[in-house]
């Protein structure tokens, strides 16, 4: 009897072993196929996984654009300068919303684009609600997109510092100079001032562009006067910076971003109306007095502004990167200087994205 109770105990113990055996490998089975299948989402292209994940750790220039379905062919046209005009290694880092992942990813992998270094990041307009007010006058301006720049240090990038670039520029110098540039103590990012470009004053002045706390903050409001921000202090434009991640952090920049954001919900701070719609007066305000400044010929801006006004060849030529910022943009119709900027373009292989241009 009591040999026949041990060899029960005994079965029962194999019993309990093989049903953990069981789950276990049923467990790990389920986990490789789920961290598999996410690999194959996330970085949006055909390179082998081991591939990607070596290429982002690689000694590379990490560039952060967006790309937005109606403007994709801008994107693609940034990226293939940046790509064209350096023998660095570039690592670019594409900031979009669902709907267009496999638009971008057919973009790339099918055209001359295909052997660039690069990872697809799904940004989610979630994190907006709350923060950003509906304004019929400039819609584009309120493209959930517009505010990624904001986020950066919650956004899947493994670099410590990064340049962040609109879609609406085009770079003819080396991006890597660009990337060197030495921040000061302190100092969480880089910007072009708009007072820094003498050959550029006379366009800015004729086509009223702001380049001024005026033109950007409500100063009737005692917000913005308690501030103590000189209206006449010269702005910066928020399109094209050298970011430093880690300062970024330890400075808590997207909380302070934020919470210009929620205060302009519900007060009005400034609006879409304003010269630089909603997204560029609260990096105004938190970066106030606290960046370093780049080169200005690396953000010769302004180039959609007016689809008259036009640069003087010469400093077309100077031009480290030029940049349609305004309501003309390269890819519609008006808009000045298209040859540099179609110089760059990649027809979309879908078909869904195409130029506007006047018939004949």
């Amino acid at each position: 009897m009591a040999l026949l109770r041990k060899l029960n105990r005994v079965l029962m113990m194999v019993l309990v072993l093989m049903v953990f055996t069981l789950l276990y490998s049923k467990l790990f089975k389920s986990q490789s196929t789920a961290k598999l299948s996410k690999t194959r989402k996330d970085p949006g292209h055909g390179a082998k996984v081991a591939h990607e994940e070596k290429s982002e750790m690689e000694d590379a220039i990490p560039v952060v654009i967006c790309a937005s379905e109606e403007r994709i062919g801008g994107t693609m046209a940034t990226i293939n300068s940046v790509h064209s005009n350096t023998r660095a290694s570039v690592f670019f880092y594409i900031v979009t919303l669902r709907d267009a992942i496999k638009q971008i990813r057919q973009y790339i992998g099918k055209t001359k684009l295909k052997n660039i270094k690069y990872k697809i990041l799904e940004f989610n307009p979630m994190v907006l609600k709350g923060k950003v007010k509906p304004d019929t006058s400039r819609p584009d301006l309120l493209h959930p997109l517009n505010f990624v720049r904001f986020y950066l240090p919650l956004l899947a990038i493994n670099h410590n510092r990064i340049i962040y670039l609109d879609d609406d520029v085009i770079v003819q110098g080396d991006i890597q100079e660009l990337y060197n540039i030495k921040l000061k103590p302190g100092h969480a990012a880089a910007f072009a001032s708009d007072c820094d470009l003498p050959s550029t004053h006379d366009m800015v002045r004729s086509i009223g562009m702001q380049t001024t706390y005026m033109g950007f903050l409500d100063y009737r409001k005692q917000e913005v006067r308690n501030l103590g921000i000189n209206p006449s202090d010269c702005s910066f434009n928020p399109g094209v910076f050298v970011a430093d991640i880690a300062e970024w952090k330890r400075q808590k920049i997207t909380k302070q971003l934020e919470k210009w954001m929620m205060e302009n919900f519900k007060e009005n701070l400034y609006s879409s109306a304003m010269a630089g719609g909603v997204a560029t007066p609260p990096m105004l305000i938190v970066f106030h007095d606290k960046y370093t400044t780049i080169d200005p010929t690396w953000n010769v801006r302004h180039l959609g502004w007016s689809p008259d006004a036009r640069y003087a060849e010469s400093v077309l030529k100077e031009a480290h990167l030029l940049h349609w910022n305004g309501r003309f943009k390269p890819w519609d119709y008006p808009c000045v200087h298209l040859d540099r900027w179609e110089k760059w373009f990649i027809p979309d292989p879908t078909g869904r994205f195409s130029l506007v241009r006047p018939e004949g």
